[in-house]
């Protein structure tokens, strides 16, 4: 089967629109998904900086959405013609996926970051013959057609906006499932957001939507007139004493709080926003070691790494879509589309901030 799909060849040279080729068909318990709409998350553009532990050549995307063209089996649970959102891959058997927390996998980086499962190796080349990398995350879904394991593909509802679900399986599903599942927020709660870009103001459209009181900090005033479109408190990262300003806005200190910045500065001034025992919650790679401030973690505050939003995305994706659907999520108002062949534009403009989330249309215009 031959199809187009962005390939990266090299960590320093632009994506070439090129045919592939997959030697054969879904295996037992795979999916093979035709792409609607693939969202580009900041993961899929850090392979640059990943000083070659993720190979290439390779076809990235992580953020798919589309629909079954033919399945492996009948033990997929999933039928030709099933419109779904492509989520992260886990092996489904050891102690963490047994135990409902998938994003945990033992297996996580080898199947997602370092080179997918090993069986795919031969099967995806280029039209001269030569090996592509093994599925990204379980997907490689900047190309028109994706082969999946079935665990990765979440059933929704076929009149949805197809082509714009994608970045419910990663960006979107981290920012708010770190708010209603990491955090359990609720009415009453206040929750802290530092960086107001795709994952962080996921996560202030959850808050609000769960009933809790929305703070989000930035740097960029029209990400925070976004935040402030979703009902969260706008404040400029560069603000005077900044713990003390959302602490006299949250009565208190705020319950939770949670950084997309890997700032060490900003991560230390939102552990003195907390109230005693609040929690900070971590979703951006750290580089460097990360020096704490003295106080910061007395009263029994807390600080830990969150991935995925503590997501099971079978379970996430579809309170986010009805979410949406009742008007309490609107996830498509940070969208922006591009032709899969405008993949270097809309990589440029994501590294510029011009735009929140882009998603690219496989045969779009």
């Amino acid at each position: 089967m031959k199809f187009g799909a962005a390939v990266l060849r090299s960590y320093d040279s632009p994506f070439t629109l090129e045919e592939v080729v997959l030697d054969a068909g879904p295996a037992d318990g795979e999916v093979l998904v035709r792409v609607a709409g693939c969202g580009m998350c900041r993961t899929d553009l850090a392979v640059r900086r990943s000083g070659g532990r993720s190979p290439l050549p390779a076809v990235l995307g992580h953020e798919g959405s589309g629909v079954v063209v033919e399945t492996g089996g009948p033990g997929t649970g999933l039928s030709v013609g099933d419109h779904v959102v492509l989520s992260f891959d886990s092996c489904g058997h050891c102690p963490n996926c047994l135990g409902a927390a998938p994003a945990y996998c033992d297996s996580f980086a080898s199947l997602n970051l370092f080179g997918g499962r090993e069986e795919d190796a031969a099967r995806f080349t280029d039209t001269a013959g030569n090996a592509l990398a093994p599925r990204w995350f379980g997907q490689s879904s900047f190309a028109e057609y994706a082969t999946v394991p079935a665990r990765n593909a979440v059933r929704v509802d076929p009149s949805l906006p197809l082509e714009l679900l994608g970045p419910l399986g990663c960006g979107f599903l981290t920012g708010a499932g770190a708010v209603l599942n990491s955090f359990g927020a609720g009415p009453g709660d206040s929750v802290v957001v530092l960086g107001a870009g795709a994952v962080g103001l996921a996560a202030v459209m959850a808050a609000t939507a769960a009933g809790a009181v929305a703070v989000a900090v930035d740097r960029y005033p029209e990400r925070l007139a976004l935040a402030e479109r979703f009902h969260a408190v706008p404040l400029y990262a560069s603000s005077p004493d900044l713990p003390g300003r959302v602490r006299r806005l949250t009565d208190g200190g705020a319950a939770y709080a949670l950084d997309t910045t890997a700032s060490a500065r900003l991560i230390n001034d939102a552990l003195h926003a907390l109230r005693p025992r609040g929690r900070l919650g971590l979703v951006a790679r750290l580089h460097t070691a990360l020096p704490l401030e003295p106080g910061g973690l007395d009263r029994g505050r807390t600080i830990s790494h969150i991935c995925e939003g503590d997501a099971v995305p079978g379970l996430l994706v579809p309170k986010l879509t009805a979410l949406w659907q009742a008007g309490r999520f609107p996830f498509d108002q940070l969208i922006r589309t591009y032709p899969l062949a405008g993949i270097n534009d809309a990589e440029r403009d994501c590294d510029a901030g011009r735009v929140v989330k882009p998603v690219l249309i496989p045969g779009g215009d």
